[in-house]
């Protein structure tokens, strides 16, 4: 078993409160906790799906020596915060409790936080290159944002663009298994985690526009061509985009206009989780990026606690650079997504607006790495870039 990024920061935590464990179905959260929970001699394991489990569960029934709890799917009961809450407060042997689930933890940790200052939250990311490689990633505090550092050099970026971050089509590295993968999640999403938590009636049209989103990846979203495709009011869309995001199938980058005169200020973009399920060579490119800058993100975030966020830029004159990190309130480093070499002219301009040092020009192209001393440009190639993220 490959040891995932956040194993060390998750055993740090757990020993001081609560850990959930969100994020994206299939990208191995259960795997990891009953990894974490190995680490004591008397863990135990319980699925609310398996009903000798959901008995025990509501009836607090586990040895005394129990060291380590570990809960999945727990919140598909309706009354899980009070027993969780209970459970926690009234610990006889101080068990670590591990709190694993599908999409849907998250949609029900910002509905009310009666659990407020009793647990961790984590999202758990597909593989990025770094971690494919094994490469560590350091717990210190960071006292200011850093240079990022692409002199490493990562293998396995081929497979990871093919087959998408999702570990068991990446790691098995089969087209059957990735087709047949990419139906069942799909499935999985829309007609059990979606139709479950929302009261969604015209869920035809929501698995529509889901299936319509591969092709519309790296662009802003048009409401208006969205709401004739599939038949519904711009409001509506609205809505099913926000419902698509909280379950983890697209995540949304919104644009940055501090600073910026004529820049965008309402049209966010979308990508997928799972890049694998955009045709679109470029689209692509631009998503797995995308995916690692946000992992990139929110490892900032969870587990330090610092607000690193992810945006884009375009203004109304057509300038346009696929992605700004801001580190707080302070723009940090810019990236432009293409498959070769290409015009970097936005990342100059906007990177002199915003007082920007950091200006990469990322390619899937291997022979171009260098500095653009005119511009103040770095072309780097893909396998570099990602090795100085998460």
């Amino acid at each position: 078993m490959k040891i995932r990024y956040l194993t060390e920061a998750l055993r740090e935590d757990v020993e001081k409160k609560m850990v959930f464990i969100g994020g994206p179905r299939q990208v191995g959260k259960t795997t990891l906790a009953r990894y974490l929970a190995e680490k004591y001699q008397h863990n135990i394991y319980l699925n609310w799906d398996n009903p000798q489990h959901k008995t025990q569960i509501t009836g607090q029934q586990w040895p005394l020596t129990a060291e380590c709890l570990v809960f999945d799917e727990l919140h598909k009961y309706e009354k899980w915060k009070s027993l969780i809450k209970g459970i926690w407060d009234t610990r006889d042997n101080q068990e670590k409790i591990l709190v694993t689930g599908s999409s849907r933890l998250d949609i029900f940790r910002r509905s009310g936080d009666s659990l407020l200052g009793r647990y961790h939250y984590h999202v758990l990311h597909p593989f990025s290159l770094r971690e494919m490689n094994n490469a560590p990633t350091a717990l210190d505090m960071p006292s200011s944002c850093h240079e990022i550092d692409c002199t490493g050099s990562g293998q396995g970026l081929t497979e990871l663009f093919r087959f998408g971050g999702f570990p068991e089509p990446l790691l098995e590295g089969s087209e059957r298994t990735l087709l047949r993968w990419q139906n069942a999640r799909f499935e999985r999403i829309f007609r059990e985690d979606i139709r479950d938590t929302e009261n969604v009636r015209a869920l035809s049209q929501v698995e529509l526009l889901g299936a319509l989103l591969p092709k519309r990846v790296a662009s802003p979203l048009s409401l208006s061509s969205m709401s004739e495709d599939v038949q519904a009011s711009p409001k509506s869309i609205t809505f099913w985009m926000d419902l698509l995001s909280r379950n983890y199938y697209c995540f949304r980058v919104m644009p940055y206009h501090n600073r910026l005169e004529r820049a965008l200020k309402k049209e966010s973009k979308y990508y997928l989780w799972d890049w694998s399920e955009v045709k679109a060579e470029g689209a692509r490119f631009e998503n797995m990026i995308a995916s690692h800058l946000l992992k990139f993100c929110d490892w900032y975030y969870y587990v330090f606690g610092i607000k690193a966020r992810l945006w884009y830029i375009r203004d109304r004159d057509g300038r346009e650079v696929d992605f700004l990190v801001t580190w707080g309130e302070t723009p940090w480093f810019m990236v432009e997504c293409k498959l070769t070499r290409g015009p970097a002219q936005p990342l100059s301009y906007f990177g002199e607006r915003l007082d920007v040092a950091q200006r990469f020009l990322v390619t899937l192209d291997e022979r171009h790495h260098y500095l653009d001393r005119k511009t103040g440009v770095q072309v780097v190639p893909a396998r570099r870039f990602l090795m100085g993220l998460v």
